[in-house]
């Protein structure tokens, strides 16, 4: 009886275990480098491990920070400040690579691959434009 016991507890220790890994295995990473290119971080995992890695602190108003992921190997612009309506973003890549987003308020752009690549953004609102540094 006493191994019967033992077995079961074994058995419900693996169990919860394996469910309590299960969440991590859908955490798999959703895109990688190229693979990113023109998708939206908030619809991949991207986002999760996202960090601000360059802004433009040189510009009056410093309204653009350049996001990456580790996870993901890509990047993407995104406003700091509420820009207006018909305000842009684009991201672009050293690989010549480029996208352009269009928004208001505080949005982002999509990705673009940063793998062993360098990536900035640039936003462009009323009459004005700022560009992050390259990471």
């Amino acid at each position: 009886m006493k191994h019967r016991i033992a077995v079961l507890l074994g058995t419900g220790a693996l169990l919860a275990t394996g469910l309590a890994a299960a969440p991590n295995a859908s955490a798999a990473t959703s895109c990688l480098g190229a693979t990113c290119n023109g998708k939206n971080p908030a619809a991949t995992t991207c986002a999760n491990d996202a960090r601000t890695v360059a802004e433009n602190r040189q510009a009056p108003i410093g309204a653009m920070e350049l996001r990456y992921s580790p996870s993901c190997r890509a990047a993407w612009g995104r406003f700091k400040i509420s820009a207006p309506s018909g305000s842009k973003i684009e991201i672009k890549n050293k690989q010549g690579k480029k996208y352009t987003t269009y928004g208001s308020g505080k949005f982002y752009s999509v990705m673009i691959n940063d793998k062993d690549v360098k990536a900035w953004a640039c936003g462009y609102f009323s009459a004005n434009t700022e560009c992050t540094l390259d990471y």
